[in-house]
């Protein structure tokens, strides 16, 4: 499977669910139960990249804005979110947080920002598929500590700053 590939059943399953984390992930079994169990473990491959990936402060903090507070595990569930947001959402803000302001559309905070089922998907098609645990994938996992500098997050004034349009849109 390659990034296309990858990315087009994030899509897929995600129009299918209209935008619910909960069945999107219910959507992507379905749809990795499909294919052939290496086909699934490549998926794994590339989810759990870009999931390490997205582990950096400033996303946190954009997080943070979003969700009203973030702890370790709620960061958690919103990296596994971001990218069932799609490549366009998921790449943009890694290149610039607070342009997550203009990518997303509508914002539930009683559904959205919260991803977690979709981070299990591909080990629960795969053990579905074989009757066994998925194998380890072979990639680096994610760092000790997030990528970049650390954010104040108790601190509106510095997030404010930091984070102008997410803080409009979403905290005033």
């Amino acid at each position: 499977m390659d990034e296309t590939e990858f990315w087009e059943l994030i899509d897929a399953t995600r129009e299918t669910a209209e935008g619910d984390p909960e069945e999107q992930a219910d959507a992507l079994v379905d749809r990795l139960l499909q294919l052939d169990p290496e086909l699934v473990l490549d998926f794994a491959r590339h989810f759990e990249a870009r999931y390490n990936r997205a582990y950096r402060w400033d996303l946190w903090g954009a997080a943070w804005v979003l969700l009203d507070g973030a702890s370790d595990d709620a960061f958690d569930f919103f990296r596994c979110w971001l990218i069932g947001q799609g490549r366009e959402v998921y790449e943009g803000a890694l290149h610039e947080p607070d342009s997550l302001a203009e990518l997303l559309g509508e914002f539930d905070e009683e559904i959205d920002g919260d991803g977690e089922e979709l981070g299990y998907a591909a080990d629960e098609a795969y053990e579905q598929l074989t009757g066994t645990v998925a194998p380890d994938l072979g990639i680096a996992p994610a760092p000790a500590e997030p990528a970049g500098a650390p954010v104040a997050f108790e601190n509106e004034q510095a997030l404010a700053e930091r984070f102008p349009r997410l803080w409009d849109r979403f905290r005033e």
